[in-house]
């Protein structure tokens, strides 16, 4: 129950447990190339409503800032959930509640993100409550289901002048993972267009190469390369 409400490994808090009293956790330094050293500005900007990582990393370089943008990327993600999970408990929906009064909500990442792509009519009716209750705790989730249910359309459509359409509006509006989502089409817009107009896919090709790695997973130190290419032979005559 505790490692479970606390997100630490089962084994370190058995650990502690045992003990008479808690050693204090020991914390690295600071160095230039850690978010933590840059936490008191990044704190007060992220509350003034700057939540863009480039916009962000490029203040803090002046600063003395040495990483990478992934490193600061991890420590946003974090007040991303915080931030989401105190919206969502704010105003908790009825299926949230438990019969203590109290109330929870926990809904996996891939489970919330099927549920934010999928269309009504598809969604069963367990579903569709979690959906509409979830929309009505959060505005932002809603415009984000909004998106997705547009952009799965045009998929569908095969209208490339609608993907122009769509990506003016996330890119002016105020959700990050939205305007983000729409730089990185824009970076690789003719492949998209392609794939949006063309009947042709590479997922035959895709298929291989998850088999291929499969293979190599499996066998990596434990065979030869001969065995390796036995068992790739097949891949080659598909």
């Amino acid at each position: 129950m505790i490692a479970r409400e606390t997100g630490f490994n089962w084994r370190a808090v058995r650990k502690w447990t045992r003990q008479d009293a808690v050693r204090p956790q020991a914390t690295m330094a600071p160095k230039s190339t850690m978010p933590g050293g840059f936490g008191a500005y990044l704190a007060e900007r992220w509350n003034e409503g700057c939540t863009i990582r480039r916009q962000l990393v490029a203040e803090i370089r002046p600063l003395g800032y040495t990483g990478s943008l992934t490193n600061l990327q991890q420590r946003l993600n974090g007040w991303r959930r915080a931030q989401f999970a105190a919206v969502i408990t704010s105003s908790p929906p009825d299926w949230a509640r438990l019969p203590d009064g109290k109330h929870r909500i926990h809904v996996p990442p891939i489970v919330a993100s099927t549920h934010c792509i999928k269309p009504g009519g598809l969604l069963t009716k367990a579903q569709c409550k979690k959906v509409d209750d979830l929309k009505e705790a959060s505005i932002e989730l809603a415009a984000m289901r909004a998106f997705a249910k547009r952009f799965r359309g045009l998929l569908r459509r095969g209208n490339i002048e609608l993907l122009y359409i769509w990506l003016q509006d996330p890119a002016s509006s105020g959700f990050h993972p939205m305007r983000q989502f729409a730089a990185t089409l824009r970076r690789d817009i003719g492949a998209v267009g392609n794939a949006i107009v063309e009947p042709w896919s590479n997922g035959r090709t895709e298929r291989q190469i998850n088999r291929l790695k499969t293979l190599k997973r499996a066998m990596y130190g434990r065979a030869s390369a001969e065995l390796l290419r036995t068992r790739m032979h097949p891949l080659y005559t598909v």
